[in-house]
């Protein structure tokens, strides 16, 4: 065989890719040198009207009374700053046994987030619902003089053994009758989110009437408010139809600061879907996030302004800010948080402000100066990352060109004496470190707030999981197999909101290694194991409209699409979550229910935009297949299993048209027990992560041994089933990768996804790029002579950051570039 070697920079494909459509434009935004210029003064803005007022009373029922030296209050809260950064606390005055009561002023239109607090001497507990979890935040909306009257389940820390009940319904267009997703229902403290049915679902609410709230992140229709009344063991049926919203177009100008920098970007944090809120818990506190928030444009006065398209009569939370919703944003002559009230009006309209401050305290403005490696991916973006009390969501810097980013930290300094900070490329502190401060429990940089101003200049050594230095791709004769093959790359099943601006860029490079498929990995998660929930979680599964906008900027590179729907398990793992399942009748009823359902949703998401595939199954859905097992035990799995698959895969059918494929985990032995309902699907997508070798084979070893299971195991299983077949391949960056079974410490196996990010770095294995370039360089020669084989997809690629790391994500490594030059062989596009 004639071997031709070819060498590249292991991030040459990225930065060619980057360098065209990059995120992260190079531009100067100040020079330190200069004193910082501010805008024109300008007359101070009209004084708004302000808001009719509308008398609300709150009125609770408490899981038990109280204890001497407690107290209960209702807690307003603020998620432009943070849920629990921004609170303003009303105490309750005792009605009647169990019932307490305060009557709050509060705007007309208004939609209030608020729950209610246990305080006692130096602490206070969040009320809980029925699953123990701390409630987020109940919604009311007030359109007049009302009263709203909850019930408590219990208090954090409390288990909850009383009674419980269910609401369930659909929510559709009112105009059209089609289904809305994305859309917020809340009652009794239990959260959900509507899928593409429409369908939600709240578990556990004690029984009582409580007020049912429809709530459209984006404020698309208009908010919905009716009593539910709930009874013990039963479901509560509720149908609902919304209003679209009319859309009218707003003006916003507001006038800065004279010391803030000219040219540092000034973003409208708001409290919805478009203004920047995630409706999610993430880091620190906060939901917001600043890479979401619109930016706004300076004018020629020196003022900013946003043009933007809102709901009319959405009640909309914002300010204005250098940052996100805490750092660097507005603050008053008080050095409090600003937060603004603008209840959208019916026609287009004009909004002028004043920023007093961004400052708080007396604290002065602390600058961050840092250079970074030369190395540093084209394309990134540098965050600096906060820890005042723990770590909180990155914000990006200002580029000022030739590897020199900055940042001026205005406030809000005066409730801190010294706290941490670090920096990271793309948003992904914890994973893409600075390698001085890198992993997700690093303590950081240190600095302390001063009565003057500070300039701390400093460089980045070196980035955690960069190393450089170049690839030796050797060349061989590929044997075509033209368009019809699957050249893929499966993201990884995971999810955060900064991964979003990011997937841009993850998709064209993609793109550029030659692939014509990709496959998505949207998610829901179990929330509860009994009664059994798999739902949306927001800040770990992607919203409907994240997804579909993934989908659609895959299709609009020309990139065919599978989506491969996984759902998490947050705080067990796969096998513990099976062990610990009760896996009862009633249970695995549960379970196909809610399964189809997670089914529908993505096959709606495919049908609707565009996706050539749709992947059932997976390695976790094994012990509920015909026979499945739970640790060599029966499951339990109703004997029915196989006549349910097949009505599931009819069913799917029906919302899409596009192929169904079967995800099956192939382990050395395993393909003997594959479900006979397998004829019903289009093809086989097979998972391999099985053995090619010792760590210490080489590469003809490896190769042969491929050749051997492709031969002995994977081609007549294929005879048998008679549909085409795509090999699936996870290969860890790590010593020891051809065993398919890396060390976990305790005389087993690590599973590969353990070493995905942003799980913390495992130091007893050890990296080793070019054993997973070994690995995909066997298994491609061996697929290169069996042309019964239809695909090759490289699983587990980490979207929003280069990483060479230990994990199977080829993003960045030198494996990449052996994909680059494979794939577009085997479709036949290059020689």
């Amino acid at each position: 065989m004639n071997a031709t070697r070819f060498s590249s920079r292991k991030v040459l494909l990225i930065s060619l890719t980057l360098l065209l459509g990059g995120l992260a434009c190079t531009f100067s935004l100040v020079e330190w040198t200069l004193p910082p210029v501010g805008p024109t003064p300008l007359p101070a803005p009209p004084t708004p009207t302000p808001l009719p007022v509308a008398d609300v009373t709150f009125e609770v029922t408490l899981p038990a009374a109280l204890l001497p030296g407690e107290t209960v209050v209702v807690s307003v809260l603020d998620e432009v700053t943070g849920l629990a950064l921004n609170a303003v606390n009303y105490p309750l005055e005792p009605k009647e046994g169990l019932t307490y009561s305060a009557v709050l002023p509060i705007p007309v239109n208004s939609v209030v987030k608020y729950r209610y607090l246990l305080i006692s001497s130096g602490s206070q507990a969040i009320e809980a619902t029925s699953a123990n979890q701390p409630v987020r935040y109940r919604l009311l909306h007030v359109v007049g003089p009302t009263a709203v009257h909850d019930v408590v389940s219990t208090w954090t820390g409390r288990p909850y053994a009383g009674p419980m009940g269910s609401i369930q319904g659909q929510i559709l267009n009112a105009e059209t009758g089609l289904p809305v997703p994305d859309v917020l229902v809340a009652a009794g403290g239990v959260q959900d989110i509507t899928d593409a049915s429409g369908l939600f679902f709240l578990e556990g609410l004690p029984p009582g009437t409580h007020n049912l709230v429809a709530y459209a992140l984006d404020g698309s229709f208009q908010t919905f408010q009716q009593g539910a009344t709930v009874a013990a063991d039963l479901i509560t049926p509720v149908p609902i139809s919304l209003q679209p919203a009319q859309m009218v177009n707003v003006l916003f100008v507001v006038t800065l600061p004279k010391n803030t920098v000219s040219g540092a970007p000034v973003r409208l944090a708001g409290n919805l879907f478009q203004l920047g809120n995630t409706f999610a818990d993430l880091r620190g506190g906060l939901s917001t996030i600043a890479d979401r928030m619109p930016v706004l444009t300076p004018a020629p006065d020196g003022r900013y302004t946003l043009s933007i398209s809102l709901p009319a009569g959405a009640d909309i939370r914002y300010k204005y800010t250098l940052g996100d919703g805490f750092w660097n944003a507005e603050h008053n002559a008080r050095g409090a948080f600003v937060v603004r009230q603008l209840i959208v009006p019916a026609q287009n309209t004009v909004v002028e402000d004043v920023v007093e401050t961004w400052q708080a305290g007396p604290s002065a403005p602390i600058l961050f100066d840092v250079t970074v490696p030369a190395d540093t991916p084209p394309g990134d973006t540098v965050y600096i990352q906060f820890n005042p009390y723990a770590w909180m969501e990155p914000i990006p810097m200002w580029p000022m060109g030739n590897n020199r980013w900055t940042y001026k930290l205005y406030g809000p300094l005066n409730i801190l004496g010294s706290f941490g900070y670090r920096y990271c490329r793309n948003a992904q502190c914890g994973s893409a470190d600075d390698t001085a401060t890198m992993g997700p429990h690093a303590g950081g940089r240190l600095v302390n707030t001063s009565l003057t101003p500070e300039n701390i200049r400093e460089a980045v050594s070196a980035w955690a999981w960069l190393q450089g230095g170049s690839t030796s791709v050797v060349g061989f004769a590929v044997n075509a197999r033209g368009e019809g093959f699957v050249s893929g790359v499966e993201l990884q099943p995971s999810f955060h909101p900064t991964w979003s601006p990011w997937f841009p860029q993850a998709l064209q490079n993609i793109q550029a290694m030659g692939a014509n498929w990709t496959i998505l990995t949207p998610s829901w998660t179990f929330t509860r194991l009994s009664p059994l929930v798999l739902t949306p979680q927001m800040g770990d599964d992607p919203l409907w409209v994240d997804a579909s906008q993934t989908l659609d900027r895959a299709r609009a590179l020309n990139l065919n699409v599978a989506v491969f729907p996984t759902p998490h398990f947050p705080t067990l793992t796969m096998e513990e979550w099976w062990r610990q399942a009760p896996r009862d009748p009633s249970w695995w009823e549960k379970w196909f229910e809610q399964y189809r359902a997670f089914l529908r949703h993505h096959a709606d998401l495919a049908a609707q935009h565009g996706a050539q595939a749709l992947v059932l199954g997976g390695e976790w859905v094994s012990p509920a297949l015909p026979g499945g097992t739970v640790d060599d035990t029966p499951s339990g799995v109703p004997e029915d299993a196989e006549a349910r698959w097949r009505e599931m895969i009819a069913d799917i059918r029906k919302r899409f048209n596009g192929q169904i494929w079967w995800a099956l985990p192939y382990t050395v032995g395993s393909l003997e027990n594959a479900p006979a309902f397998l004829d019903d699907v289009d093809a086989v997508y097979l998972l391999w992560y099985a053995p090619v070798g010792e760590a210490s084979s080489t590469k003809e070893e490896m190769t042969a041994e491929a050749g051997r299971l492709l031969d002995e195991e994977i081609g007549p299983f294929r005879a048998t089933v008679e549909k085409p077949l795509f090999l699936a391949l996870a290969v860890p960056s790590a010593r020891g990768a051809a065993t398919a079974c890396l060390p976990d410490g305790e005389g087993g196996c690590l599973h590969w996804m353990a070493l995905s990010r942003p799980n913390p770095d495992i130091p007893s294995i050890a990296l080793d790029l070019q054993a997973q370039m070994d690995v995909y360089e066997a298994i491609l020669l061996a697929v290169n002579e069996r042309p019964w084989v239809g695909g090759v997809v490289s699983r587990g690629y980490y979207p929003p950051a280069l990483l060479q790391d230990k994990s199977a994500s080829v993003h960045g490594k030198p494996a990449a570039d052996l994909l680059w030059y494979w794939f577009p062989r085997f479709l036949g596009r290059a020689p």
